[in-house]
């Protein structure tokens, strides 16, 4: 049976990889060597009762056959041979999954057994013919040396063939097989050639079923591998987000400390220089450095919280060329500089205004950019527009378009995340979605220290 020998899964000729018949498509996680794990409790289980309800099952396809016999037939040993035959056949599909080749091998002897001691109930009985399409199935599908499967299952199917042609020679010389009727064929030929196109039918359907099944089995394996490798990088993208936001937000905090150190500096040499002579002007002094002494420290602390949150291990980019010092007074030239190329931009102030601490200005000015950047990137938006809230107790930034999102490509939507950890840090809210009138929209909310002041009559440092 050459046609039967089948070449390694994967085997390399010629400098290209060539595939099994059946093995599915690559799924872009190549899986070199794959063995089907064995079968689960569950399905062992189920083989058990599958196995024991063949062989009732056969018992009785038995006894139906001598009833229908029209000769007086021969029950074998006993008077009981015949069943137990016609059961054993099928007891061993019990570990059909557990061990596929043993069983295969033992069925084919007994399947033989039964067509040449119980030949009555042999071609009656549906269910012995079905525990041999069974055994064969469940060996291809489930083997896991698929060598030694291929070897039996060649054994097997020159021994059944090779059995077919026996019986076809033995039915020639006792001159079995007549009929009253003349065709193209003899009576013999016909029954020949319609025999032989079953048993292809019957013996290789069961081969490239379970071969099917195999080849399903290994395309679920990799497609889980790949969509576990997807959610790891998915994962390890978020974090670096993360990580990188919170390294851009340290740049930008450095330099709103060092602002306030070097104002104290500057307000302690000139109250130092006029303390004896104007001591007004040293008490106005002093008391710009208290409050910028205060609010260094407390944008100190939120610099030091960041960074012990952040991951150690994580290799991160040198940080990139530092850019002028970004705030929510520069959202008119952010805006200036986003306008045109097909998209329009506006810009609305609601409220007093009121001195932002310069963390806080900074991140305003950081999410507008960032919002106005996915609208561009992500989106078929044709205008867009931002509005600047001042609340009293807190300050809200909203950025709204009017597009859809784009199919192709599709954002990674790592550009929200580092928006959420910026505000999420400043102990603000985030609202980020589609609208319900169409377009979409990035809404965040960031508290005020009660103490701000508004910008008219604020002490001038």
């Amino acid at each position: 049976m050459a046609t039967t020998a089948e070449s390694p899964a994967e085997r390399r000729t010629g400098g290209e990889v060539r595939s099994e018949p059946g093995t599915p498509p690559a799924t872009g996680t190549t899986v070199r060597g794959w063995l089907r794990p064995g079968p689960t409790d569950k399905q062992q289980r189920y083989d058990l009762l599958l196995g024991l309800g063949m062989a009732v099952a056969g018992v009785i396809g038995t006894e139906l056959a001598r009833g229908v016999a029209s000769d007086r037939v021969d029950l074998g040993i006993g008077g009981i041979e015949a069943y137990v035959l016609s059961a054993a056949v099928a007891l061993p599909l019990c570990f059909r999954r557990r061990w596929p080749v043993p069983v295969l091998l033992l069925v084919s002897v007994l399947f033989v057994v039964n067509g040449e001691r119980a030949t009555f109930a042999f071609a009656q009985n549906l269910v012995t013919q079905a525990t041999q399409f069974m055994a064969i199935y469940a060996a291809v599908a489930w083997a896991r040396d698929r060598r030694l499967m291929k070897a039996a299952v060649g054994v097997v199917f020159v021994g059944m063939f090779g059995w077919l042609v026996i019986n076809f020679v033995r039915a020639l010389r006792n001159d079995d097989i007549e009929g009253p009727n003349d065709g193209v064929l003899s009576p013999y030929l016909s029954g020949v050639v319609l025999t032989l196109a079953l048993n292809v039918l019957y013996f290789f359907g069961a081969y490239f079923w379970g071969r099917t099944a195999w080849g399903t089995a290994r395309q679920r394996y990799e497609l889980e591998q790949q969509a576990a490798e997807l959610a790891a990088q998915q994962q390890a993208n978020a974090r670096r987000a993360v990580i990188d936001e919170r390294l851009r937000i340290s740049r930008e905090l450095h330099d709103v400390v060092a602002h306030h150190i070097s104002s104290i500096g500057v307000q302690a040499g000139g109250a130092r220089r006029v303390m004896e002579r104007d001591p007004d002007a040293a008490k106005n002094a002093l008391s710009v450095i208290e409050n910028s002494s205060r609010t260094a420290v407390n944008e100190m602390r939120q610099l030091l919280g960041m960074l012990r949150a952040a991951d150690p291990d994580l290799d991160v980019a040198s940080p990139a060329a530092k850019e002028p010092q970004a705030g929510a007074d520069r959202l008119p030239a952010l805006i200036a500089e986003v306008n045109g190329e097909g998209l329009s931009v506006g810009f609305h102030q609601i409220g007093r205004p009121v001195k932002l601490p310069e963390t806080v200005s900074v991140s305003v000015y950081r999410i507008a950019q960032e919002a106005l950047t996915n609208v561009r990137r992500h989106s078929t938006a044709r205008s867009a527009h931002i509005t600047l809230r001042y609340l009293g107790d807190s300050v809200e930034l909203e950025v709204i378009d009017d597009g859809r999102p784009k199919h192709a490509p599709v954002g990674s939507r790592l550009g929200h995340v580092g928006i959420r950890e910026r505000v999420g840090l400043l102990g603000g809210e985030t609202e980020i979605g589609p609208r319900p009138v169409g377009g979409f929209r990035v809404r965040v909310r960031i508290p005020l220290d009660p103490q701000n002041r508004p910008l008219t009559g604020g002490i001038d440092e």
